[in-house]
């Protein structure tokens, strides 16, 4: 089935191709400029750090909506093994298997494709079983290290949860930041918090998962106006699910990742944050999210911290 015109037609009004040359991998983190940096830098106040990544376990956010994407399987491969002689020191070494977006992770920029392309208008055939990703792999990531801020769109409307299935609008994007008192500007990593990791938290994996508030198909727009070089949300899916428009699946997914080359953030805990910006009334902070540099994958666990 044919993407339809809606899509096309939002699609060409946020598309990056070109914008940062025919050889660029790395998308809207072009924006994180070393301008950025410094400014994002003299948003610390009290040093105070707080970690935004889910624990990394075997019974972890996956409940086989999505398959093939594993929980964590860890094995210890050796346990106080005396290397080079007895009474030499012992080490004890781990392995773990697991989908790269199993938990807290960043999607690369060839995570999806449509039409037959990814961003920057490559071919999606690029994308090979022993070749991997040949272009914009999450390794080709500029390091994510920005301004960070809040829209904390379910405090911002009174709520503890936003409900399932609720599709987070520019109105409510816009209704959060003036409720943080903050801009969002260019070169801002945003982090949207709905509420909905509570629902794993509390031990729900397959509740977690369906049905989600997430970002409607409007939002990119709002993003690419405001030229933010990446998203993150507290949700599996990212965007509202099931989907606003019968049978288009995952359009923000591919409006951010092939047409704006913005890499985007699943299952971040922004519980801690959200009880943090509350009590100091700042909802723009430091951020370090950089994605392991796995070569060639097309997304990447990341262990994000704020410091305020």
């Amino acid at each position: 089935m044919a993407l339809p015109a809606e899509f096309h037609e939002i699609a060409e009004r946020v598309n990056n191709w070109g914008r940062w040359g025919a050889d660029d991998e790395t998308g809207t983190l072009n924006l994180i400029t070393d301008e950025v940096v410094r400014a994002a830098a003299a948003e610390v106040r009290t040093g105070r750090r707080i970690p935004l990544a889910l624990p990394l376990k075997e019974d972890g956010v996956q409940a086989g909506l999505i398959p093939g994407r594993t929980n964590p399987l860890h094995t210890m491969v050796q346990i106080n093994q005396e290397l080079f002689g007895p009474g030499t020191v012992a080490c004890s070494d781990d392995a773990v298997t697991m989908g790269l977006q199993a938990g807290t992770h960043w999607d690369a920029l060839t995570h999806v494709s449509h039409s037959g392309r990814i961003y920057n208008g490559r071919p999606a055939d690029s994308i090979t079983a022993h070749g991997r990703a040949a272009f914009s792999g999450i390794d080709k990531a500029a390091p994510v290290v920005s301004r960070g801020v809040l829209l904390d769109v379910a405090r911002a409307k009174g709520l503890d949860r936003l409900p399932g299935g609720h599709a987070v609008t520019p109105e409510d994007l816009a209704e959060a930041e003036e409720y943080g008192g903050v801009s969002v500007r260019a070169g801002d990593v945003v982090l949207v918090r709905t509420g909905q990791i509570q629902v794993y938290l509390a031990g729900d994996r397959n509740g977690y998962g369906f049905p989600s508030p997430g970002l409607s198909v409007r939002t990119p727009e709002w993003f690419h106006a405001r030229d933010v070089a990446a998203v993150a949300n507290d949700t599996l899916t990212f965007e509202v699910f099931p989907p606003e428009i019968e049978n288009l699946w995952l359009p923000v997914h591919a409006l951010h990742l092939v047409e704006m080359g913005m890499h985007q953030g699943q299952n971040w805990n922004l519980e801690a944050l959200s009880t943090a910006c509350a009590e100091t009334s700042r909802y723009a902070f430091l951020l370090a999210a950089v994605p392991e540099p796995f070569v060639g994958a097309v997304g990447a666990p990341v262990a994000p911290v704020a410091v305020l």
